[in-house]
């Protein structure tokens, strides 16, 4: 399977704070595209990805940043496919300034946001390969098995 999701960081430090959502994929052997782009210090370089990922075969975007959280919704500003946020935990807020970032953006945008941190991303996750196994059926294999063990 090519790359369908594309998971967007705001910052490197966030990789060890996502790192149960990572392992989950690998295990399941899910393909994933990893980058790492700051929506305030290089917005030129996220828009070209904008512009690049429906084209590569991304179906679904998971952006995650902590504080004001200017990325997902900046991604769903330019790709016509789902972006899912996930709003990373840090600063005086916690997270929820993030989250508010997220649920706030003007109307028209497609983005939804999942909850805070690793607990997010792995349902941020679900979420997308839910979106994905509509179409794909050994996405939906996998998903099902996941969702089971969740159960257990």
């Amino acid at each position: 399977m090519k790359e369908k999701i594309t998971i967007i960081l705001g910052s490197s430090s966030d990789i060890g704070k996502l790192k149960d959502g990572f392992a989950l994929l690998d295990k399941m052997k899910i393909k994933y595209k990893l980058e790492v782009i700051s929506a305030h210090r290089n917005p030129d370089k996220l828009r070209e990805l904008c512009k690049k990922m429906e084209k590569q075969g991304t179906k679904v975007v998971i952006a995650c940043a902590g504080l004001a959280c200017a990325l997902p919704g900046f991604v769903a500003s330019y790709v016509d496919i789902p972006v899912i946020g996930v709003p990373i935990e840090g600063g005086m807020l916690d997270g929820l300034d993030s989250l508010l970032s997220i649920v706030q953006v003007p109307k028209g945008l497609g983005l939804v946001s999942s909850g805070t941190g690793n607990r997010g991303l792995i349902n941020a996750i679900i979420f997308a390969l839910e979106i994905i196994s509509l179409s794909d059926e050994s996405v939906r294999l996998k998903l099902l098995k996941l969702k089971k063990k969740f159960k257990d």
